[in-house]
């Protein structure tokens, strides 16, 4: 996918992404109200152990010992509720924050799950990867920053703002002038940085992808010398990143001390009319004492507000990016039709619990169709952009347990049809039919259990080699697991290794050679037991003496199934009941391998090596 461009606007949906933020922190409100009621004590207390050097002062001036004693201990007592109360509250949001955090990755996760494979398609991994690092990590950071910040700066401004007029109204008007010169320019700044916060989310997903692709190529770089070529981009792409940051840090951290140096100057013009008052007898010693000290912290409450601004502002643009992404359309299913396990019953098919080895298709006015595995394409037109058609009124059909075939250069549309079976992508013309019936009339994932697919780029996950032909069916036996392995031609192999069928497959299988890891993934396949089956140019990968291992256990596997085959090699196609000559989205030839060559047409040619075979 292209990366993406900075165009320099606010964003867009900002009201939507402070709505959806609330709304997830709505689910834990209860512990979120007991956090700002803590804060709100916190913060309290701290204004009101400022207020008591007022008397404390006084009582000092006046030698009334007993006062002040008491009046120490009170502010003693004051300051420990207020330290108490943090120490709650800040235990509380870590609590709070991390469940916000466990529902806002476990509902990204899930959606992601239910998009359709055009998604996946279009974006690139390292993209979908910074949504749950980089971008949740910058509202992890607001929750466990800003939340309970906010809201102590907020009650101390406020209250700041009121113990002045309370202690000397006329000092006050000055004061309150320059809270609004600092507001002014927070304000200022907060509206230039919020753009580049956005910039600096894109470039850092960005760069991400870039990396994420560079790491997971590393043999073709090598290969081909790409290294400096890589390094430059990768320059290009970084400085992109530090351009966007700079930008984004640059105006935020000119708040703090824009704010330190206002507060300054309105300290020092307080503090010389304050002493002049004093000594006029217009304010007492004590009074301005406190008021000092509030003048003097007016800044900190302020400096916390522009710290966390800049939280907000970052989570703000990670959180958009997140929650855009869980707006986007879910995969589409309107199909009724289920797929569930029948047995005879009085000569009639009926719907059973346990497991019989057949299988059928359930209507929604509950009528069961018997699984066979006939497949047809009825005038099919497909293109995955629109205006630019893959497929061109294709019409095919395979009967229950026929092996079909297809063959003909990159992009000519084989894989497309595979696509087309297994509903990944829509026709947008025509229909194919499963049984007869048509597949958009059938759950996507009683469809898909119904099919076994190997595909060229083989892909292992993180766990036992068991595990990996496990994920074919879930509930597999050890048994069925090595039998699906001998099918496969396996077998052998695995028990070679260290610990055999338990023996630990990492990093997508660089532990095996990629012959094995297609043997896998063909296991991985025949453990479901499909009555259909796609098999993407399973062989490609393997040396001809594997392909020839492969084949003899495939042929058991095929057996009174349905087989679709996109051939990398001509020879693995020979022995199947029709091959289809694809060209350009179209049908050119279709018959078996003898009618073929007799025909003279291009399979003849590409079966001769008169041209290429991609």
């Amino acid at each position: 996918m292209a990366a993406r461009q900075f165009s320099g606007k606010k964003p867009e949906n900002l009201r939507y992404t402070v709505n959806m933020l609330l709304a997830y922190m709505g689910r834990h409100k209860f512990m979120l109200l007991a956090v700002a009621v803590l804060v709100s004590v916190s913060a309290m207390a701290n204004l009101l152990g400022t207020y008591m050097i007022r008397p404390i002062v006084n009582h000092l001036a006046d030698g009334g010992v007993p006062a002040l004693i008491r009046g120490v201990a009170l502010t003693a007592l004051i300051y420990a509720a207020g330290a108490l109360a943090a120490y709650g509250y800040t235990q509380g949001m870590v609590r709070a924050s991390q469940q916000i955090l466990f529902d806002i990755r476990r509902d990204l996760f899930s959606h992601l799950q239910g998009l359709p494979l055009k998604f996946f398609d279009t974006n690139r991994h390292g993209d979908v990867m910074s949504y749950f690092t980089n971008d949740v990590d910058t509202i992890s950071d607001a929750l466990n920053n800003s939340f309970a910040m906010v809201i102590q700066s907020f009650i101390q401004i406020v209250g700041t703002l009121v113990l002045l007029f309370v202690l000397n109204w006329r000092l006050s008007l000055l004061v309150v002038l320059g809270y609004a010169a600092m507001f002014l320019y927070i304000r200022f700044s907060g509206r230039r940085s919020k753009r580049y916060y956005s910039r600096q989310q894109e470039s850092l997903g960005d760069l991400d992808g870039y990396i994420e692709e560079m790491v997971s190529g590393q043999k073709v770089v090598k290969v081909f010398n790409h290294e400096e070529a890589n390094l430059e981009i990768f320059r290009r792409k970084n400085e992109e990143l530090q351009k966007a940051g700079t930008g984004a840090q640059g105006y935020a951290a000119t708040m703090i001390p824009a704010v330190v140096s206002i507060s300054y100057i309105n300290y020092a013009a307080v503090a010389v009319l304050g002493g002049i008052m004093a000594l006029k007898g217009m304010t007492d010693v004590g009074s301005l004492a406190s008021y000092l000290v509030f003048v003097r912290q007016a800044a900190l409450p302020i400096n916390q507000f522009t710290q966390q601004s800049n939280f907000l502002l970052s989570a703000l643009a990670g959180a958009e990016r997140v929650f855009h992404v869980m707006q986007q359309e879910p995969e589409t299913d309107e199909g009724q039709t289920d797929l569930v396990r029948v047995r005879k019953v009085d000569g009639k098919w009926a719907a059973c619990e346990e497991r019989t080895g057949h299988w059928a298709w359930k209507k929604p006015d509950g009528t069961l169709v018997s699984l066979q595995g006939d497949v047809r394409f009825v005038d099919v037109d497909f293109g995955y952009e629109e205006g630019h058609p893959i497929l061109k009124n294709i019409s095919l059909y395979a009967h229950p347990g026929q092996k079909i075939a297809f063959v003909g250069s990159t992009g000519a549309g084989k894989t497309t049809i595979t696509n087309l079976i297994n509903r990944f992508y829509d026709v947008q013309g025509g229909s194919v039919l499963y049984d007869g019936i048509d597949v958009k009339d059938i759950r996507k994932d009683a469809l898909r259990r119904s099919l076994g697919i190997v595909l060229q780029d083989t892909h292992l996950f993180t766990g036992t080699i068991a595990d990996n032909i496990r994920f074919g069916k879930l509930d597999a036996t050890q048994d069925e697991i090595e039998h699906a392995a001998r099918i496969a031609n396996a077998d052998s192999f695995i028990r070679r290794l260290p610990k055999g069928y338990d023996t630990m497959v990492t990093a997508d299988g660089s532990n095996l050679s990629q012959g094995q890891r297609q043997l896998l993934a063909i296991a991985r396949a025949a453990v479901a037991d499909p009555p259909v089956l796609i098999l993407d140019e399973a062989t490609s990968s393997v040396d001809t003496r594997t392909e020839a291992l492969i084949e003899k256990g495939m042929d058991q596997l095929m057996e009174g199934r349905t087989v679709f085959v996109i051939a990398h090699r001509l020879s693995t196609v020979r022995n199947a009941d029709a091959i289809m000559v694809l060209e350009q989205g179209q049908i050119m030839e279709r018959g078996d391998h003898k009618d073929l060559l007799a025909q003279k047409g291009r399979y003849y040619q590409l079966y001769h090596g008169m041209f290429e075979l991609s």
